[in-house]
């Protein structure tokens, strides 16, 4: 009896001693082997990991004039698990957040522990939402920092900069391309609120600051911009155009000084504006640049030295049958310099001319100007243009594309490559932004003039820079780009619109001018084109329309940019004894 109960005795501390144990074995599991996972499951719960965000760079012109900037605000969310009256909640977020009560109420069923109700929430409206709620013992509303992204500006500039969208990332402009440098690095903290809503302390220090985004320095003059964009307003509602554009460039660095479209729309307000106002039609519009283009014909034939400029050529009295089809010049001329191909723009001056040079070795200058390539310019969209190569032209082609017809040029190639004759015979390419620096001014990258390749000799630019010179006389066809003091250098181009059904559209015209000035060390390069002008057919040129534009804008940058005025006699042009009364037929 005694030996039985000694045994019972045994076996119950032997069955306590295997119960503690098991206690023992599962206490130490999930303390030290399971812990980093149901600690991870408890933050799940009742901490989230808060994005610090960045504070995006500032956009500044070439004299660090604010053209993008932010204004501090707030992100209001709710956390639908803390949240401990919808009935009164609702209509006071509706009140203060100016949402629809419905909106806020769905927003809030979801349950989720992350809901935005509302972006970009002034500070001011934030400061007095959190009284009302604290008045109202109301729980389950923060507030994180958001900023606004504002362009002091409104709408010039506004297809170079471009916006942001509601995640401040770039869209358009050089707030897209531009998007790595200011966009800056996100931050993070974590945060742990106890049942009443309330932080606790526990988490903070767990964090890494944000590096705030790069300021991005354009090249852009903003008082330059603003004689571009008054005079362009002043075509607009003269001329009535279905659009314009306006491109003001330095040609020696590349330097973009001033960009303008029509139509636009403000940067502010960008939601109320239509597709066709956010084009960059500087760079995403095709045109046929019509005879401005003949400065690459007439460069091509003098550097290949098939002409001079005082070579002569025969230019048929004004019409000429090509490959079973008549070209026409506006007026009849008889036999002409290659300079005064220019000055009067001769179809079939241009036309002799590249044949002279054949099909291959004119299509290799026109790729040489850079002509269907994008030009690099730090903007996105860009597009390379239309250049068909020989084996697709017709029987025609080597006598219209001369002329700026069967292609399809940008506004800002058609700048660069006026550009090059100014720069000697070298193509640059174009430049909009200057600089990337800290927000302390240190450089993180420069941009500096990049010469792409010399398309043309020096000499060649010259001889064609002489006849330039003369088309802004009255023996030229832009005369009225002249400006008083100065000598300018320019090429009108007149291209009835092409029908996107085919052919062309009858009565409507895309007119331009473009040049540089002074003469001699060219400062400035731009190029007006306006399309399809409301005014009279026999007034619709490049010469009546265009040249007038770029004769006030030239004048009114020369003042500001202290140009020294020095007016020279206009060398007289000569006359040949070369003669070109022939082509060859291909």
């Amino acid at each position: 009896m005694k030996w039985n109960s000694r045994i019972r005795c045994a076996l119950v501390c032997l069955a306590f001693t295997l119960l503690f144990s098991v206690f023992s074995f599962r206490l130490v599991y999930l303390q030290m082997i399971k812990h980093d996972e149901y600690a991870g499951l408890a933050a799940e719960k009742h901490v989230y990991k808060q994005t610090i965000h960045a504070e995006r760079g500032t956009i500044l012109d070439a004299n660090n004039e604010v053209l993008a900037h932010n204004v501090p605000g707030e992100i209001v969310i709710a956390d639908a698990t803390h949240v401990n009256n919808k009935e009164a909640l609702v209509p006071l977020l509706a009140e203060h957040l100016q949402l629809p009560a419905a909106e806020i109420a769905e927003k809030l069923s979801a349950g989720r522990r992350y809901i935005v109700l509302k972006r970009e929430v002034p500070q001011p409206a934030a400061v007095e939402l959190r009284q009302r709620l604290r008045e109202a013992s109301l729980r389950g509303i923060y507030f994180e920092r958001d900023s606004t992204r504002i362009y002091p500006n409104g709408s010039m500039l506004c297809h170079v900069l471009g916006f942001t969208d509601f995640d401040h990332k770039g869209i358009q402009g050089v707030e897209a391309s531009m998007e790595e440098y200011l966009h800056g690095q996100d931050g993070y903290r974590y945060i742990e609120h106890n049942r009443a809503g309330q932080e606790i302390v526990t988490y903070r220090g767990q964090e890494r600051a944000p590096r705030d985004g790069y300021r991005v320095q354009l090249t852009i003059d903003l008082n330059l911009q603003h004689i571009v964009e008054n005079e362009i307003d002043a075509a607009v509602r003269e001329y009535r155009p279905e659009k314009a554009t306006i491109i003001l460039m330095r040609p020696a660095t590349g330097e973009i000084l001033a960009m303008a479209n029509r139509p636009h729309f403000d940067l502010n307000q960008r939601t109320q504006a239509k597709p066709e106002q956010m084009k960059n039609r500087a760079i995403i519009d095709m045109m046929e640049p019509g005879s401005t283009f003949k400065i690459v014909t007439a460069a091509a034939a003098l550097n290949e030295k098939k002409v001079r400029p005082d070579t002569t050529i025969f230019c048929e009295n004004g019409v000429w049958n090509y490959g079973g089809r008549a070209l026409h010049d506006h007026h009849g001329y008889g036999a002409m310099s290659v300079q005064d191909i220019l000055i009067k723009s001769s179809n079939i001056g241009a036309a002799k001319l590249a044949i002279s040079l054949g099909e291959q070795k004119f299509y290799e200058y026109i790729r040489r100007f850079g002509f269907g390539e994008r030009t690099g310019v730090e903007l996105p969209g860009e597009i390379p243009g239309i250049i068909r190569s020989p084996q697709s032209w017709s029987k025609i082609s080597i006598t219209r594309i001369p002329m700026g017809h069967e292609v399809g040029v940008t506004p800002l190639q058609m700048t660069v490559a006026m550009a090059a004759i100014a720069n000697g015979g070298k193509l640059i390419t174009p430049r909009i932004v200057k600089s990337v620096t800290t927000a302390d001014g240190e450089m993180i990258s420069e941009f500096s003039p990049s010469v792409l390749r010399q398309v043309v000799s020096e000499q060649t630019a010259a001889q064609v820079s002489a006849a330039l010179r003369d088309v802004v006389s009255e023996r030229g066809t832009a005369k009225g780009a002249a400006v008083l003091g100065f000598s300018v250098c320019g090429k009108t181009g007149t291209a009835q619109k092409v029908d996107p059904k085919g052919g062309y559209t009858q009565g409507k015209y895309v007119v331009s001018f473009s040049g540089y000035m002074p003469a001699e060390q060219p400062e400035i390069v731009a190029l007006v084109v306006v399309d399809d002008a409301k005014t009279g057919s026999e007034l619709n040129y490049g010469g009546t329309v265009a040249a007038p534009i770029f004769a006030r804008i030239a004048e009114k940058a020369a003042r500001y940019l202290d140009l020294e005025p020095h007016e020279e006699p206009s060398k007289p042009v000569t006359a040949g004894k070369v003669a070109l009364t022939k082509a060859s037929s291909r």
